[in-house]
């Protein structure tokens, strides 16, 4: 079944490349634009979206703010953010908003198709660089994360201890250690520190 994506900017430039971008990927199927906040949520109640492509530079509201009325009013759509800003402030209010992703509006086809598939498999994608981030230091993308892993990601930067996150999340503390060691997998780093680090060098927390 295709992935049902509704794209969000003002810029008809923009929508019409990525509608074209798109056009011939079987698994993907543009099925709605909108150039403002307001279509975009009245567009949301009548048709069906899985991710909706939000830029962030919108006439009426920013696209931050529309990425949180979306998680509010729809919570099963997942929202990728599209923007020129390669700014780490943007990229960690939209993930607060409840983002899974971020694009640069500059992205080629293959990390598109490729943020598409993270996202709706439940994952986190950014192709966004910071400066304090250096690449020999992170990954170019961020890894993929189950929703567990996130919130033990989140718990874990809040300082709470394996028996505590095991408690909060209703999970065993064999359970907490596993997605512990999976995320310093995943973010290639050895310890906690690092990993809290590249997290918030990221804007995960």
């Amino acid at each position: 079944m295709s992935v049902r994506i509704l794209i969000v900017d003002d810029h008809p430039l923009v929508l019409e490349g990525l509608k074209s971008l798109l056009a011939d990927v079987e698994s993907v199927q543009v099925v709605g634009t909108a150039s403002n906040a307001i279509d975009a949520i009245a567009f949301l109640k009548s048709n069906e979206v899985d991710i909706a492509f939000l830029d962030i530079n919108l006439p009426d509201i920013s696209g931050i703010d529309l990425c949180k009325k979306v998680k509010d009013q729809f919570p099963d759509v997942k929202t990728l953010a599209l923007s020129t800003f390669n700014e780490r402030a943007y990229v960690s209010r939209m993930i607060q908003n409840g983002a899974s992703g971020y694009l640069i509006k500059s992205s080629g086809k293959e990390d598109i198709l490729e943020a598409i598939a993270q996202v709706q498999a439940g994952g986190y994608f950014m192709n966004v660089q910071f400066d304090q981030v250096t690449p020999a230091t992170a990954p170019k993308t961020v890894p993929f994360l189950t929703r567990r892993e996130k919130e033990v990601l989140v718990l874990i930067a809040e300082g709470l201890t394996n028996p505590q996150i095991a408690e909060q999340l209703f999970i065993s503390v064999t359970t907490v250690n596993s997605h512990r060691q999976n995320l310093l997998i995943k973010f290639e780093v050895s310890n906690t520190a690092s990993l809290i680090k590249l997290a918030a060098g990221l804007g995960l927390i």
